[in-house]
């Protein structure tokens, strides 16, 4: 009987399954981006080397049309960009909201954490701070993003994420005006499943350090200044490698009110399994809003991992990569949406 439940005991502290160390991690097929980040490990790089090389890879690629320049333009048909990372080690995290003309956002974002006191730079100013810092300043529209802004206006800029504002925005353009009565809405109507590819990587080393970050273009027809989960810790990636890291994707503007990174990351410091944290942290949304689009990734400092999504319209699976010692090359995984 003691031997039993000594085995049940290790079991919780060190759940069977995936584990292996070093490990990259990261959202979507993303193959490429695991790579960069991979060999950045395999290099002697750090954890942050290796979560940045990962990001930039897949910003400099335009991965999905959803991160780095040329794609997700907002309502005024510019693109910006997000980004975060994060220090599993000493908590610290730079990011970057809104960043105008600068291709390499999750530079940007390591910039801060490295070169300032702060957390977070947004819009012209995290620009300037770019350039400032050595960043070249480059156009980020491309054909492909003014195609896509042009069909949007000629189909009187639909879809977009305005609601209970006058005139009606089904016909519309704009200027918006708020209606005299506001109606309850819970969430935008029109988010998609192929508006929100951000990728997010974890990061872990042989010694188990962590770090994790993300990057983005945001939401495509976006209200111009929207900022959605990926920069915002806790929300877009959290890391901390005294339990682990997760990063997250989907629906931001739902997401991000319910910190399911931090929440995850959390649950797996109380001894949970990547997997069971990572479904909980989705639970916790499902809760209310039963059909949001949402994934996220967990691993911890054991080198164990797993995925969860909700099933939304359109959206039954979720793809993921991993990398580590057992593999040595980027593999494809997948868990199905509950």
């Amino acid at each position: 009987m003691l031997i039993s439940l000594l085995i049940c005991s290790l079991t919780l502290l060190f759940p069977l399954g995936h584990s292996s160390l070093p490990l990259v991690i990261n959202t979507w097929p993303f193959k490429n981006a695991t790579y960069a980040a991979w060999n950045a490990l395999k290099a002697g790089g750090s954890v942050l080397d290796a979560v940045e090389k990962g990001c930039a890879r897949c910003e400099m690629e335009q991965c999905d049309g959803s991160v780095g320049y040329g794609g997700s333009p907002d309502e005024s048909g510019e693109t910006t960009l997000d980004a975060m990372i994060m220090n599993g080690d000493t908590m610290e995290v730079g990011a970057v909201a809104g960043l105008r003309r600068i291709k390499n956002a999750i530079g940007v974002a390591r910039a801060v954490m490295e070169h300032t006191d702060h957390t977070l730079l947004v819009g012209e100013s995290a620009s300037v701070f770019a350039e400032n810092m050595g960043f070249i300043a480059e156009d980020l529209t491309t054909n492909k993003s003014l195609n896509i802004f042009s069909q949007w206006l000629k189909g009187n800029c639909q879809p977009n994420y305005r609601k209970n504002v006058y005139p009606d925005p089904s016909k519309s353009c704009g200027p918006y005006r708020p209606k005299a009565t506001v109606a309850r809405s819970k969430r935008a109507p029109h988010a998609n499943t192929h508006s929100h590819d951000t990728i997010g990587i974890i990061a872990l080393d042989r010694d188990g350090h962590v770090a994790a970050g993300t990057s983005t273009n945001g939401l495509t027809h976006k209200v111009p200044g929207r900022v959605g989960d990926s920069p915002i810790v806790g929300a877009g990636a959290y890391a901390d490698s005294a339990a682990g890291g997760a990063a997250a994707t989907g629906d931001g503007d739902v997401m991000m009110r319910f910190l399911p990174s931090y929440l995850a990351v959390e649950l797996m410091r109380a001894g949970a399994d990547p997997s069971a944290a990572c479904k909980s942290a989705i639970s916790r949304i499902k809760r209310h809003y039963s059909e949001f689009f949402g994934a996220i990734i967990c691993a911890n400092t054991t080198g164990h991992y797993g995925a969860a999504c909700n099933r939304a319209p359109g959206f039954n699976q979720f793809h993921y990569m991993v990398s580590n010692s057992e593999t040595d090359t980027p593999i494809l995984k997948s868990v199905d949406c509950f």
